[in-house]
């Protein structure tokens, strides 16, 4: 007698267990652990370096007046140690040179001189350029590294362009930019100090590329830990409305709740 055999077929399961779920999961999060940790290593690397800069170009600058007897950028006799990119080769400014922009930068060491009144001018029209040869005064002394064009960026005469006219920090954003602002009282940006020659540190247009956490860190380290006194500031809130908490210099703190980037910083009397 014949008996048919009946075959059983089972599915085979698919997806994955509730153990190899848990498996990725728990790789996944190592993964993301590992990437954010990461990236606050390197954040913390790049605050760091905001401070070590500094130190390193007020070192430069201090190391060229000791040998040319001159601020650079305000050199006079510039053109007597590295030859004259334009205009007649004598000493003190020269409107030519003075008057060069992005469509004439320098190629090699050939600069233009400084008018010799002690200050980095960056603001009055005539002088503005100071504050772009300060930087290919300092490269061709060989106080610093890179190459710099000692002329201003396309969209204006204040134009600062990271990397070409000014060293670009490595601080993601931020750049350096050093002039003259001399003894402020009652502005309503910029905190009372006696500013002299100083140098910053920001990020083009909007100036804020630190957290106020951040920048107090950096002042901390420097100075006093305070966004209005010493030789480490910011700007007040009409400049920088989430940096530090008032204008008045004497209540002035960071805001350190603050988790934007919100700060600048400016290096008061680096020349």
């Amino acid at each position: 007698m014949y008996i048919p055999v009946i075959m059983i077929i089972r599915p085979i399961p698919s997806g994955f267990s509730l153990v190899e779920l848990s498996i990725v999961l728990v790789i996944l999060g190592l993964l993301t652990g590992g990437i954010l940790g990461g990236q606050s290593l390197i954040r913390a690397a790049e605050i760091r370096s905001v401070a070590a800069e500094y130190q390193r170009y007020a070192s430069a600058i201090h190391a060229f007046r000791d040998k040319y007897m001159q601020i650079p950028g305000d050199m006079p006799n510039a053109g007597r140690f590295w030859g004259y990119q334009a205009g007649a080769p004598v000493d003190g400014r020269d409107a030519t040179c003075g008057s060069l922009d992005h469509t004439a930068p320098a190629t090699g060491i050939a600069t233009c001189n400084g008018d010799g009144n002690g200050r980095i001018d960056g603001i009055p029209l005539t002088n503005v350029y100071e504050r772009y040869r300060m930087w290919h005064h300092l490269a061709n002394a060989g106080l610093i590294e890179g190459t710099y064009t000692g002329v201003s960026g396309p969209a204006s005469v204040y134009d600062t362009v990271a990397g070409s006219n000014t060293p670009r920090s490595k601080a993601e954003g931020a750049n350096w930019s050093c002039l003259w602002s001399g003894a402020v009282l009652g502005d309503p940006i910029l905190y009372d100090a006696d500013y002299g020659n100083s140098c910053e540190v920001r990020a083009n247009g909007t100036f804020a590329f630190l957290k106020p956490e951040e920048a107090w860190n950096i002042d901390m380290k420097l100075d006093d830990g305070r966004p209005a006194y010493g030789t480490v500031l910011t700007y007040k809130p009409n400049g920088l409305p989430n940096c530090a908490t008032t204008a008045v210099s004497a209540t002035a703190e960071y805001r350190l709740q603050e988790t934007t980037k919100a700060c600048s910083l400016i290096f008061l009397r680096a020349l």
